[in-house]
């Protein structure tokens, strides 16, 4: 029976996805799950080559058109965000990443507690904090990709490590949103570089199979927290190795009924609304990709936040918090609810 492993060293894909992307050493990679993500205690500068624009996005997207760019990208972030810091440093830090940015994406920053008037691609007037918060920007940074017509093609919520990143990249400038989902198009990416199915991580709060998630008819008595996660995960090692070994983290999980559940597995499964599905089948629904993905649903089977990113101990605290103390009933906005609720 395994608890947790070591922090082995990061699986990389190859053969489909990321020719262009140098292959980055075990010493280089472990940082990439295990940094210190509380704010920072200087503000965040973005790249030089980000377009100084005057967000009229109406006029970056004509400049894509012009340039015969594939793309525009919103990024949304914060100033003091430690996650942001990892998109701008580690991952634009690699210079093939920032090459294939700077080729084929224009990139228009945006403060989400921002005061500056935006132009958004329809034509509305609004300001750059109501635009992220009209945009569901939960956590930074989120990206929203759009085509060179202005059509949205992708978005991510949250950090990502370099080789998913890319492979983000790639989805868009090269179209394929056209024909496929993205979990879809990284599933390809997995079954290029097949491993035999690993041990899920265990926790003594995770409730046995076989699971019946209905909350439709009958509400359950305490919030439910849904971890996908997959064998031979090293993000789901440092989850379990790390944040959920803090005492005070385990302690708000205590409070959940906690299911976890194999992204890739064929594991019958009723789901909140009291449907008939399978792990598999519910991940694909939901569009999740990432794992260790937690997802966090009300009494009544509602969802109410997930993380389908890179998370650290203070992010996790928060949400965690966020969930017990039901502040999502006051405060839908997370991101409001944290800066006047965290420590």
């Amino acid at each position: 029976m395994k608890h947790h492993r070591s922090l082995l060293p990061l699986l990389l894909w190859g053969s489909l996805l990321l020719s262009a992307l140098p292959a980055l050493a075990a010493e280089d990679t472990k940082d990439l799950f295990a940094f210190d993500d509380f704010p920072l205690e200087e503000p965040l500068s973005h790249p030089d080559w980000f377009k100084h624009s005057f967000l009229d996005l109406q006029e970056d997207l004509a400049d894509v058109q012009q340039s015969g760019k594939q793309g525009l990208i919103l990024y949304f972030g914060q100033q003091r965000c430690a996650y942001c810091k990892m998109l701008l440093q580690v991952n634009f830090g690699l210079s093939d990443i920032t090459a294939y940015t700077r080729r084929h994406f224009e990139v228009v920053a945006i403060n989400i507690w921002g005061i500056d008037e935006v132009t958004d691609l329809a034509g509305e007037l609004l300001t750059e904090r109501e635009l992220a918060q009209r945009e569901n920007t939960t956590f930074t940074p989120s990206l929203i990709f759009y085509d060179e017509e202005g059509h949205e093609a992708l978005r991510l919520r949250g950090y990502y490590p370099p080789y998913q990143f890319r492979a983000a990249l790639e989805y868009v400038a090269d179209r394929h949103y056209q024909r496929e989902s993205f979990p879809d198009y990284l599933a390809r990416a997995d079954e290029a570089t097949h491993f035999e199915p690993g041990e899920l991580n265990e926790e003594s709060f995770f409730l046995p199979p076989p699971h019946n998630l209905d909350r439709s008819r009958f509400p359950g008595e305490r919030p439910l927290a849904v971890f996908f996660e997959q064998g031979e995960c090293h993000a789901c090692d440092v989850l379990h190795g790390q944040p959920l070994r803090e005492p005070a983290i385990n302690r708000l999980f205590q409070r959940f009924d906690n299911v976890q559940l194999d992204i890739n597995a064929d594991t019958p499964i009723v789901i909140p609304d009291g449907r008939r599905s399978t792990a598999k089948q519910w991940a694909k629904e939901l569009g999740l990709f990432y794992t260790p993905s937690l997802l966090f649903f009300d009494e009544q089977g509602n969802e109410i936040i997930r993380v389908d990113s890179v998370v650290r101990f203070y992010r996790l605290r928060n949400v965690a918090n966020y969930i017990n103390s039901r502040g999502y009933l006051s405060e839908p906005d997370y991101q409001r609810w944290r800066v006047s609720n965290a420590p």
